[in-house]
Formats: structure tokens, sequence, C-alpha cells
């Protein structure tokens, strides 16, 4: 059994993480600006942007592994020099206190959005699906806060990577587990809604990941040897969040997009998640299609 800290273990995503590796055989400690009740985990109520707090508690703890996923998770919630300050300080706190703690990996939450879709003066990617070799393009302080962050993990890498593994996975939009039953997902709205109403997803890309399967990534990426130190990961469901086929959901709804399409079979993601299953054996199980809830009957218009 190891000991494994998670920063934002009382979020969206964070619980699930937690009950994954809790599931695994994981000893687990949250550190968080909340608690949750019932969360299978130590929890201690932290400000991880104070180093000195942060460093005390890691030391108290002192983690096998630990995993990043704390920062401020919506673009625009903050004015974009604040998010690139809290979300870059916030990883330099945690990878520190880590190092001086001793730990022995740390893997490191970073986001799709890194790709630059939804820039207001276009975009186009030079190839779909996309997959962690497509180059980064961020247009908004958040965006450029996850680049930033993934910067320093290679930073970390090349200082301490003798003794420490590291890694950054990219989840697509995160769906905890009752939000397939009604409640609302991060955007306000649920998924039937999206589904109802392809422009809601397509701001996205129509990605997703149910939480859960996000925490077995995080599990799998921990129990895994022979992993390139540093490799970056998307993590997300093998389909789009949408009703037909994704070369027609693109075409309809992507327009500066449309002429790569057809590169997209199927209901397949606009995300590619190949490498986490050739390198971990890790993919999503947890579909829509399955998942899902309904509440009124599937819509025509919507295909």
């Amino acid at each position: 059994m190891s000991r494994v800290v998670v920063t934002g273990g009382a979020g969206r995503l964070g619980r699930s993480v937690v009950g994954a590796l809790v599931d695994a055989g994981h000893e687990v400690a949250s550190l968080d600006a909340v608690t949750l009740e019932g969360l299978p985990a130590e929890q201690e109520r932290l400000d991880l942007l104070d180093a000195s707090a942060t460093s005390a508690a890691f030391s108290r703890i002192r983690p096998d592994a630990v995993v990043h996923l704390a920062a401020i998770a919506v673009p625009g919630a903050l004015p974009d020099p604040e998010i690139f300050r809290i979300n870059t300080q916030l990883v330099f706190s945690v990878l520190q206190a880590s190092l001086d703690a001793g730990a022995g990996s740390m893997l490191l939450a970073s986001s799709p959005t890194v790709m630059g879709y939804g820039a207001p003066r276009g975009w186009a990617p030079d190839y779909l699906p996309l997959d962690e070799a497509h180059p980064a393009a961020p247009w908004n302080g958040y965006g450029a806060s996850k680049v930033a962050m993934e910067t320093i993990v290679q930073m970390a890498v090349r200082q301490h990577g003798d003794r420490v593994r590291f890694g950054v996975f990219r989840p697509c939009y995160v769906i905890a587990p009752e939000e397939w039953e009604g409640a609302a997902t991060q955007q306000g709205h649920t998924v039937e809604e999206r589904l109802a109403d392809p422009a809601l997803s397509a701001v996205a890309l129509f990605n997703y990941v149910d939480a859960r399967d996000a925490g077995e990534f995080v599990a799998a990426w921990l129990a895994a040897t022979g992993v390139p130190n540093g490799a970056t990961f998307f993590v997300g469901a093998p389909d789009a969040l949408y009703d037909g086929d994704t070369a027609d959901a693109v075409r309809a709804h992507l327009p500066a997009l449309a002429h790569i399409a057809d590169q997209l079979a199927g209901t397949a993601s606009v995300f590619s998640s190949d490498r986490a299953a050739a390198l971990l054996g890790w993919r999503a199980t947890r579909l829509w299609r399955d998942q899902l809830v309904r509440h009124t009957p599937p819509l025509e218009a919507s295909r």
C-alpha cells in the first residue's frame, strides 16, 4: 500500500480520483480548501498557495505519490493574469513540497484546452483526432496556465527525473456520476441538454470523460512501470458526446474543421486516448449511451 496525496481531492474530479485510489488499495490524504463529508480519505483544509503550510502538511504526511488536481478549473472564472498566477504558483508550491517530502512520483492534471479550441479569431487543428503530438495553441489565461503547468513538469523531469517520476494528464470534460441522472454539469446545464442542443458541447469539441474513468486512469498511471518520465496523456471517452456520427457533428457545428471531419469514423471522439491504452492499458468504459438516465425522449433534431 502506498500513501498518496491528492490536492483538490474534494472536487468534482477529485472525489472520484480519491475513490479509485482507495479501491486500488492506496491510503489517501486530500488537501483542499474545503472538506467533503464521506470522502474515504484523511482530509485537511489547506491554502496550497501558502508554500510553508503546504510543505508542513507534506512533511507530516510523507506521501509516496502526489496527484495534483487543485487549480482554478474554469476559464474566465477570474481575470487571465490571476488564473495564470494562481495555477502556476500552485504547481510550484506542490512540486517543492513533494520534493522536500521525498515523494517518488507526481501526476499533474492539465486540460485539453491547451489545444486552443474556442479561440475568438478562429482555430483549426492540423488533423483529427487530436493527440498528444499536436501543437498546443492556448488563447486565454486558463489554457496558457495549463501549458505553463505542463512546462513546469518537464522542467522538473530535467532537474529531478533521476529520482522522481512525473506525468501529465488532460482529462476531457468531466462528468460526475450524479450528472448522468440529471444533476447540473460544470457549465450549469444537464447532459441531456448538451445532447439536445449540440452547440453546448461543440465549444468543447464534444469531448467528455466519466470522473470514475479518470480516477481509474490515475490509479493505472501510479501502478505502471516503464512509462516515459514526463509523458502526457489525453484522458477521454472513445466516443463523442453527440447523438450521431461525429463527422456530421463537426460539419454542422464546427465549420472550420469541416475539411478534416472525415478523418473521424463513426462516433469516434475528437480526442485520442490511444497513448493511455498503449502505455497503461487504460480505456474509458463508462460511455454516455450506457450511463445517461434520460428524462425526455431523444430529439431527432440532434442527429
